[in-house]
């Protein structure tokens, strides 16, 4: 299993090599990493985090959208703290903290 991708156990509970996994959902989760986001579009209300995250491919940054996090807008440059979610497109940004 290359790359701490999930497979089930035909029973609802996701297993990993990387992270850890929410029972009964099969999401991968990496608790509390550190970033800057890399990019934000304020009229879709979304954008990116740069992340030094060891567990995250060097090139690979972290959606997030406002809607999950709330409060006003965050700016590119601006450093945040936020839980790791895998989801079918690739690693979102859940919990986020503003720093």
């Amino acid at each position: 299993m290359a790359g701490g991708q999930l497979r089930g156990d035909g029973e609802g509970r996701g297993t990993s090599t990387l992270g850890r996994v929410i029972p009964q959902t099969g999401v991968r989760l990496f608790v509390m990493a550190n970033g800057k986001v890399d990019f934000f579009n304020d009229t879709g209300g979304y954008g990116f985090i740069s992340t030094d995250d060891g567990d995250l491919d060097d090139d690979e940054d972290v959606f997030f959208h406002m809607e999950d996090v709330g409060g006003p807008d965050l700016e590119e440059g601006q450093e945040v703290e936020f839980d790791i979610e895998s989801s079918q497109k690739g690693p979102r940004a859940t919990n986020l903290v503003r720093n």
